[in-house]
């Protein structure tokens, strides 16, 4: 099959809620996925949650029937969110965030030698205090070396610490931090950038990639009806100011990552261009349909190959984790809503590339 589900992880008793996730190739040949698990009775962002791990032996057709607990619950809240990189040769690195309270968010990294069988103790890779909003697979390693992560900063209301959302502002601020030194020491980038139009949600969950002269090209979501964009020229210590992208979209995250196989960016996100003339989205997708993707060979200067991955109206994708298996890419997002809350459940989905590069609609 050219696009298939090859992995479904719906909630269910004791297990409220499963979203989030990122995959790594590990050196046996197995790819490894580690997503948000949450237990008990509430799926809320708040609620208990662990870090989970399934694998697969076969390019992501099949995996394994149990997970396992890869980081347990050490948060106040959870810990959720995780990223995956190859640090070098021998060492992983897996990157989470955990939660605390709604002043207290910051991403952690541990290692592994032996290929995520055992792990390291937890180190904490945004210095300052408070609530940092980093999203799952978002932290990139650049060709020189550096690591960078994109976070979304919501400031407090309130002085005290607090569980309650009114202590909290919805609306975040765009900053980077990066590493030289495989995630030793993390420093902030020189600047950092809020949303210049009227908006409730400032830039939050941003992601960003490395172009092929060796800029960043970053995003946001935005609640203006689009992704905003930003661009550096330094490795990511300054950015230029942020403007509206030609992605439009709900207030729902945007993924892109370069394709190994052919050199091309593709881009992951709730489609709401129009393109597609679809049924009106439903309450219970909270606007995150259709999920679309698209091709730029020309380095994000524009996006072909339109292709739908998703349109049911009453459910909502959202979250996307990209990865490539030589003549594929695994896909894992959200994909609740019928009956359930849109972050309820998770699923992967396996596209080949001749799919992706095969004709569609029409560019933007």
């Amino acid at each position: 099959m050219p696009s298939e589900i090859t992995l479904q992880l719906a909630h269910k008793r004791n297990n409220p809620r499963n979203s989030e996730g990122a995959f790594l190739d590990l050196a046996d040949g197995r790819i490894l996925f580690v997503y948000t698990r949450y237990y008990g009775d509430s799926w809320n962002d708040n609620a208990p949650a662990t870090l989970s791990a399934l694998h697969s032996r076969d390019g992501g057709l099949t995996w394994s029937q149990r997970s396992r607990v890869v980081v347990a619950n050490e948060g106040g809240f959870n810990v959720m969110s995780p990223s995956l990189l190859r640090l070098n040769a021998q060492r992983i690195g897996l990157f989470y965030l955990k939660k605390n309270h709604l002043h207290d968010c910051r991403l952690f990294l541990r290692t592994s030698d032996d290929e995520g069988r055992t792990w390291s103790g937890a180190a904490r890779c945004i210095p300052a205090p408070g609530y940092f909003v980093v999203n799952n697979d978002r932290v990139v390693r650049l060709e020189s070396g550096r690591l960078v992560i994109p976070a979304a900063y919501h400031r407090p209301r309130i002085e005290a610490e607090t569980t309650k959302l009114a202590g909290w502002d919805w609306r975040a601020i765009t900053l980077f931090y990066h590493s030289d030194d495989n995630g030793e020491i993390w420093r902030e980038s020189a600047d950092w950038w809020g949303l210049p139009v009227e908006n409730q949600s400032g830039m939050q969950e941003p992601g960003l990639v490395e172009l092929k002269d060796g800029s960043l090209y970053a995003w946001a979501r935005t609640d203006t009806g689009r992704q905003w964009e930003m661009s550096s020229r330094d490795q990511g210590m300054t950015w230029s100011p942020p403007k509206a992208s030609r992605f439009l979209s709900p207030c729902s995250a945007l993924s892109i990552k370069r394709i190994p196989a052919t050199g091309d960016l593709l881009a992951v996100w709730n489609d709401h261009g129009g393109r597609w003339r679809l049924e009106k989205p439903f309450e219970s997708s909270w606007g995150r349909t259709p999920l679309a993707a698209a091709i730029s060979d020309d380095e994000g200067k524009s996006w072909k190959k339109a292709k739908l991955l998703e349109s049911d109206s009453h459910r909502g994708f959202c979250y996307t984790a990209i990865h490539f298996d030589r003549d594929a890419v695994l896909l894992a997002y959200s994909c609740g809503g019928v009956g359930s809350g849109v972050l309820q459940d998770l699923c992967v989905r396996r596209v080949t590339l001749d799919w992706l590069y095969g004709p569609s609609r029409k560019s933007s």
